[in-house]
């Protein structure tokens, strides 16, 4: 049982994943800060805690629980980032033991989000800078995605119910 509550609209980021002159996916994600938010809130500030490694070039990332009778670490490498390589490498690490953990697993229940291309402003068929955000997302009993809408630059160019017809 995951002790970690499901993530909020608004505690989901959305990233560009693919793009053609026809339009785009988009992937959902969480940050390191979502992270945090919630260990402190579920586990307390004193009650967890996070540190890093090199395992043979690798960097991992850990969180550790006390869960009374001693930290229980949980690990995973992480990635270097297009911006920042080694502070997005540090993040994914860190929001990968978070996964670990449970926080945000529910991501992973996610649909394929294709916006097309007449809803976002795509320039020379691979270039997009419009912003995307999660309007509203709902859950069923186990935790999976059942109902996800998206928002581009405020206006809703994506909705989506499981086991709808969706368009």
């Amino acid at each position: 049982m995951n002790r970690f509550r499901l993530l909020t609209a608004d505690e989901i980021e959305c990233r560009i994943s693919q793009i053609s002159d026809k339009g785009l996916t988009l992937l959902l994600y969480k940050t390191a800060r979502t992270d945090a938010n919630l260990l402190d809130e579920t586990v307390g500030e004193e009650n967890w805690q996070n540190d890093f490694k090199v395992v043979d070039g690798v960097l991992y990332g850990g969180i550790a629980i006390d869960h009374g009778e001693g930290w229980v670490w949980k690990w995973d490498a992480g990635t270097e980032s297009n911006t920042e390589a080694e502070k997005g490498r540090a993040s994914d690490a860190f929001k990968r033991a978070g996964f670990k953990w449970g926080i945000g697993r529910e991501l992973y229940s996610a649909p394929r989000i294709w916006i097309q291309a007449d809803k976002c402003n795509i320039r020379d068929g691979r270039k997009c800078f419009d912003t995307f955000e999660v309007e509203k997302i709902v859950y069923t009993d186990k935790g999976e995605i059942s109902g996800l809408s998206i928002l581009c630059n405020g206006k809703r160019v994506f909705v989506w119910q499981k086991g709808a017809k969706n368009a």
